[in-house]
């Protein structure tokens, strides 16, 4: 029996960290795919150099031709622009769009059974481009963004009560933007009410840290995350490769859930073999259920002015 198979379409940063590790974890074999020549040739041979260190029995290819994602089982998708200094999200809008579309075309023809993950920005437009191109039903194209925001809320938390990163449960909904949902009422510490344990003035400080944490990043190395954006990438492959049903918030197509019909939006979903096997409603307090609307508008406009863009 032929191992299992995961491509990721962009070799940079993320696509590379989340591909190490994949590899790590041996969950299957590996392509990277690149329209940099050498880039992705180079980062896969030195991953393969390092199997013999890591009793790793995994194949790892680099490659420029997108032929070789063909029969992909996941497809993890970074290709695209990043994010510069001073360039917000919706400043990627009309580049990324362009690739989605070229890209997603090559992965409807050539991995027809694939569970696809868009992490190019702005994340919630581009999923929706990938799934409309594709064609491919809802639980089979979805988008990472919440995995990372909750984590980075989690990381804040942590760091201000002094305590183990594994103790703070915590999820970020909505859009992948300045307008992201940080959900105070499902935030716990050891089981603790985060609003028990921290004053209302520093958690709205935390939450504005939380939304503007790919900004920070960028300001200090003058390019996008990599090693928290991997990692979160990570945690939606493994979920699906090994069947985990796990609860992840990820941008999902919704039909009715949260209010929602015919959009991509932040929420928890189960993620399994069946790819995203169910979308998780909770009950949100007033207050967040106006923000998670809100943000919810702003996901309809980006999706709006992209199709405007590609003159839809």
């Amino acid at each position: 029996m032929s191992r299992r198979k995961i491509a990721f379409v962009g070799a940079g940063n993320v696509g590379a960290t989340c591909a190490h590790l994949c590899f790590l974890r041996q969950l299957g074999d590996i392509v990277l795919y690149d329209i940099i020549d050498g880039l992705p040739q180079g980062k896969a041979l030195d991953m393969l150099q390092s199997a013999p260190l890591l009793a790793a029995d995994i194949n790892v290819t680099g490659t420029t031709n997108i032929d070789d994602i063909a029969g992909a089982d996941c497809v993890v998708v970074t290709s695209g622009s990043p994010r510069k200094p001073g360039m917000s999200r919706d400043d990627l809008l009309k580049i990324n769009a362009g690739v989605m579309s070229t890209v997603g075309g090559a992965i409807k023809r050539l991995c027809q059974n694939a569970f696809v993950i868009v992490v190019t920005n702005p994340l919630d437009a581009m999923v929706t481009q990938m799934k409309r191109i594709t064609g491919f039903p809802k639980h089979r194209v979805a988008g990472q963004a919440g995995v990372l925001d909750s984590a980075r809320y989690r990381t804040f938390l942590a760091l201000e009560l002094k305590v183990s990163m594994a103790s703070v449960a915590a999820m970020v909904l909505g859009g992948h933007g300045d307008d992201m949902v940080p959900v105070r009422s499902y935030t716990t510490v050891g089981g603790v009410p985060i609003e028990k344990l921290i004053a209302p003035k520093r958690l709205d400080e935390i939450e504005k840290r939380t939304r503007d944490g790919g900004a920070e990043i960028v300001n200090l190395m003058k390019t996008s995350s990599y090693y928290a954006a991997g990692a979160a990438t990570y945690k939606m492959v493994e979920a699906y490769m090994l069947d985990r049903k796990e609860v992840l918030p990820c941008a999902a197509f919704l039909e009715g859930e949260y209010g929602v019909k015919g959009l991509y939006a932040g929420v928890p979903v189960v993620i399994g073999a069946g790819g995203v096997e169910k979308v998780v409603e909770i009950d949100l307090t007033a207050a967040e259920k106006q923000a998670f609307a809100s943000s919810v508008a702003h996901v309809r406009e980006l999706v709006e002015a992209m199709d405007k863009v590609l003159g839809a």
